[in-house]
């Protein structure tokens, strides 16, 4: 009888590798990487990282207060400019898939190949684009950190009630600018859109990288995400303390949160990855023997590489994190203030 059970749980469990509801979750979240970790990001500055921050003790309050509009304000701010980027890269490069011969020179097409598999299931062809569709976080770092500034103030006014001077002329001129230049993503423009990337992917340089690191396939999430951080931190640093909209007397804490915040969660997140990593690559060998005549293999197993490293630094930067580098700002300000 116990070996029937044991056997019996063995063949539920994989079953639940080959679902069709699993499979398909990480053929999306392979096709919308960016959006996946986008969307992560955004559920938890929403909700965990502001109890995190509220629940931290010997913390003046509206130091808490501002973090908490830091993470709110930075979330949705990410997730709007990311999609209004994203999602138009992340089809493109669907289009790219299906049609490649439309959008890449056959020259391309023998080097990401170079045997007889398919475009798809090329490693240097699902680096390459996965670098693609990843690097719109890069690109929107800036002017992320620039946004998230400027909106800091209306969140502390409207759920802290805390009123901070704005320029009227200066908020009106930012909104209309922020909502004008999303406006262009028609459908002639994703249209050409395609051809750009793959104008992208044509260059042999390009080629030639991708192929030499094609194996690192794996942690490429990773390393962009790390870089994104790193950019987006020095970045708020530099908005924050320039900025005329924010309370001098908190300036200082504010950044050395963010800086804290990004070192710890780049130190833990690269070690509790390496770990996770290891441990997990036995459940991917046998995911992989599984599921070995599915065409779509190659896409199920760049979801599983983008949902490890997105869910580790979500959950230390929004959930554990959050308490530790508000109350090291706090002491660090309080530090150098008594010096």
């Amino acid at each position: 009888m116990q070996i029937n059970k044991i056997n019996k749980n063995q063949k539920n469990f994989t079953g639940l590798l080959n679902n069709k509801y699993l499979l398909k979750g990480l053929e999306k979240v392979s096709e919308h990487g960016t959006t996946f970790s986008a969307g992560t990001a955004l559920a938890m500055s929403l909700t965990v990282r502001p109890l995190a921050i509220l629940s931290t003790p010997d913390v003046e309050k509206e130091n808490k207060q501002y973090a908490c509009a830091n993470s709110i304000v930075s979330g949705l701010i990410k997730f709007g400019m990311i999609e209004a980027i994203a999602l138009p890269i992340e089809n493109a490069v669907k289009k790219i898939d299906a049609h490649p011969k439309k959008y890449l020179e056959n020259q391309t097409i023998k080097n990401f190949t170079e045997t007889s598999q398919e475009l798809t299931n090329s490693k240097s062809y699902k680096l390459a684009t996965q670098i693609l569709k990843l690097s719109t976080g890069f690109i929107t770092a800036i002017p992320k950190s620039i946004l998230t500034i400027a909106f800091i103030p209306f969140v502390m006014d409207k759920i802290f009630n805390l009123k901070i001077p704005v320029e009227k002329k200066e908020k009106s001129k930012l909104k209309t600018r922020d909502y004008n230049d999303k406006i262009p993503f028609t459908g002639k423009i994703t249209e050409e859109l395609p051809k750009k990337i793959g104008k992208l992917l044509d260059i042999k340089s390009f080629q030639n990288f991708v192929k030499k690191y094609q194996n690192e396939d794996k942690n490429i999430a990773k390393h962009i995400t790390a870089g994104t951080d790193i950019l987006l931190t020095g970045s708020f640093a530099y908005q924050t303390n320039k900025s005329n909209k924010i309370k001098d007397e908190r300036k200082k804490v504010l950044i050395y949160n963010n800086i804290i915040s990004t070192a710890i969660t780049l130190t833990g997140g690269y070690s509790i990855d390496r770990l996770i990593k290891s441990k997990t690559s036995k459940f991917i060998e046998k995911f992989s023997k599984i599921n070995a005549n599915d065409p779509k293999l190659n896409k199920y197993i760049e979801g599983l590489n983008i949902i490890r490293p997105a869910i580790i630094f979500a959950g230390i930067y929004y959930g554990l994190l959050p308490i530790i580098s508000t109350y090291m700002a706090e002491k660090t300000d309080k530090y150098l203030q008594n010096k």
